[in-house]
């Protein structure tokens, strides 16, 4: 199989894509200058970007509709919450870009999991 199709697989797999964006901040914190609000809004980042992945997995084993939807609805303000400390982080200059991409990513699952909730009831 190449890796386009993977590519392409995996981002429609959400339990995927929500793990890989959690493994790429974790690598983009690790990349931050050690200033004190780095490290305090880094450690934030990296508990609300796992706490994504973590209740859509939840979410998936749910034993009902309402803890599905309760499980959803974290998923999508650990998201949303993720983009929050993104945009207060200071990164330097080359990490710029990997800074957009992941602010970019979290308000994409943000809408996957708000569009997810709709169609749920």
């Amino acid at each position: 199989m190449s890796q386009i199709t993977n590519s392409k697989q995996n981002k429609y797999n959400l339990e995927e894509r929500t793990f890989n964006f959690t493994k790429r901040v974790n690598r983009y914190v690790n990349k931050l200058p050690k200033t004190i609000s780095n490290l305090e809004n880094g450690k934030q980042l990296v508990k609300a970007a796992g706490s994504v992945g973590a209740n859509y997995i939840e979410a998936n084993e749910a034993l009902s509709k309402k803890d599905f939807k309760l499980r959803i609805k974290i998923s999508k303000k650990e998201s949303k919450e993720s983009r929050y400390w993104l945009r207060l982080i200071e990164p330097l200059e080359k990490e710029l870009k990997g800074q957009e991409a992941l602010i970019k990513e979290a308000t994409e699952l943000m809408k996957i999991f708000g569009s997810i909730l709709e169609k749920s009831k």
